[in-house]
C-alpha cells in the first residue's frame, strides 16, 4: 500500500536532517539571512519573572535549537485573558513600567515594523500572545527563529553585552498596530540569563 510508504518517508525526514553537518547546513527561513549557518544546539537560559511590585511572577526557560529558540513561559499572578509577550533589547527590569528593558531586540540595520501579521514585519522581539486562565496562571511554549542563545547563530543574540529580557504586557498584541500591537503596560519582566 502507498500510505505506509508515505508515512515511512515522512518519519525518516528528521533522521536525514540530523545527519547533516551543522556547520554546512543552510537555512533560508524567516528571520535569518539566506545561507546562514545553523546554530549549535543545546544552549539554555532562564528568566525569573517579576511583577511591577517586585513579586515573583513565574519563569521563562530558553533552549537553543538548530534554527531558533524554544521558550517555555510559566507565569502566575496575572490578569486572566490574553497578554502580549515580547523579547526586549536590554537585560534590565527596573524602574516604572520596566522601561530599563528598552525596546524590542533588533539591530538598527535590520529594523522592521512590529507585528507577526504585519506584511512588512515582524521585528525580532515579536512572539505569540500568552493566555492566562481564571487562576492567574499562564503557560505556553513558543518557538522563534529571530532569536539565538548562541553567538553568531541565526537571529538576534540574546546574551550580548547588555543582555535581553522577556516582557509580558497587560493587553493582547493585535500583531499589526505600531509600535507594540496595542499590548499596553508592561506587567511582568524577566532578565535572560545563560545556563
Amino acid at each position: 500500500m502507498r500510505l505506509p510508504l508515505i508515512a515511512a518517508g515522512l518519519l525518516s525526514l528528521p533522521m536525514i536532517a540530523c545527519a547533516q553537518s551543522q556547520d554546512m547546513a543552510q537555512h533560508a527561513g524567516h528571520g535569518m539571512n539566506h545561507g546562514a549557518t545553523r546554530a549549535t544546539v543545546g544552549a539554555t537560559a532562564q528568566a525569573l519573572l517579576t511583577n511591577a511590585q517586585g513579586a515573583s511572577a513565574g519563569t521563562a526557560t530558553f533552549r537553543q535549537g538548530p534554527t531558533g529558540v524554544l521558550i517555555r513561559v510559566e507565569a502566575s499572578g496575572l490578569t486572566p485573558g490574553w497578554h502580549g509577550l515580547h523579547l526586549h533589547a536590554v537585560g534590565q527590569c527596573e524602574g516604572p513600567g520596566f522601561q530599563s528593558a528598552g525596546g524590542h531586540v533588533q539591530h538598527s540595520a535590520e529594523a522592521k515594523p512590529h507585528g507577526l501579521l504585519n506584511q512588512d514585519g515582524d521585528d525580532a522581539g515579536d512572539l505569540p500572545n500568552l493566555y492566562v486562565g481564571a487562576d492567574g496562571r499562564g503557560m505556553a511554549e513558543v518557538f522563534t527563529t529571530t532569536a539565538a542563545l548562541v553567538e553568531g547563530g541565526p537571529g538576534q543574540y540574546l546574551l550580548d553585552a547588555d543582555g535581553s529580557s522577556i516582557m509580558i504586557h497587560a493587553q493582547p498584541d493585535d500583531y499589526v498596530s505600531q509600535p507594540i500591537g496595542g499590548s499596553g503596560a508592561r506587567v511582568a519582566c524577566g532578565i535572560v540569563n545563560g545556563g
